[in-house]
Parts: C-alpha cells; sequence; structure tokens
C-alpha cells in the first residue's frame, strides 16, 4: 500500500513539475508579446507627435490667410468680422409644419406574398 501511494506521490510531483515548467513558458511569451504591444505603443505616441506637430504648422494663421488670398477667386473666404454674425432673433422659424399627402402611395401587408422560409 506504501509503495502505491509513494508512486502515485512521485507521479504528482512530475506532473506539478511539467505543469509549471509549462505554465513558465507561457508566461514568458505572454510578457514577450507585451513588451512588443508596448514598443508599437510608443511607435503610435511618436507618430502621434509628429502629425500634431505638422497640423499645427498646416494650420499657421498666417499661411492660411495667405491661402485664402491666393484662392480668393475660386473659394471666396472672406476674413471674419464682427458685424458679420446675425442674432438669433433674426432667425425666422416656420410657424406651421403643412404636409402635402395628395400625392401619397398606400401600403398595406394584406396582398403581400408569403414567403416561405
Amino acid at each position: 500500500m506504501r509503495s502505491i501511494l509513494f508512486i502515485l506521490s512521485g507521479l504528482m510531483v512530475v506532473g506539478l513539475g511539467y505543469w509549471a515548467y509549462h505554465e513558465n513558458y507561457d508566461t514568458q511569451a505572454s510578457m514577450r508579446e507585451v513588451r512588443q504591444l508596448h514598443r508599437q505603443i510608443g511607435v503610435a505616441h511618436e507618430r502621434l507627435n509628429v502629425l500634431e506637430a505638422e497640423w499645427a504648422y498646416l494650420n499657421r494663421p498666417d499661411r492660411l490667410r495667405d491661402l485664402a488670398e491666393l484662392n480668393f477667386d475660386r473659394l471666396g473666404l472672406l476674413p471674419l468680422m464682427p458685424d458679420g454674425f446675425g442674432r438669433i432673433e433674426q432667425i425666422e422659424y416656420p410657424t406651421r409644419l403643412v404636409f402635402d399627402i395628395s400625392n401619397s402611395v398606400s401600403v398595406s401587408s394584406d396582398n403581400a406574398p408569403e414567403v416561405n422560409q
């Protein structure tokens, strides 16, 4: 009886050793993947910083003003002036909605063909 207990205990130790060995390699693979993802995130942040700097450079007010003046014939852009804005009271809203239903189409499912599924 003792020998069976010793054999089972030995097999359990071997099985646990194999499990620990396997988990160790899975953990190392996961850590490598995490490091790779961190590198990719760093590269993406650097690229985003470059794009934001380019956006700021291209949207300089003096550059946009010059482009608007060069393309005035095609675009017709004017500088913003305080008197170019209106007040909310100047907007006319319709007081009554009118729906024209003289050309409406009647839709019914009474005569619809049955669908076989």
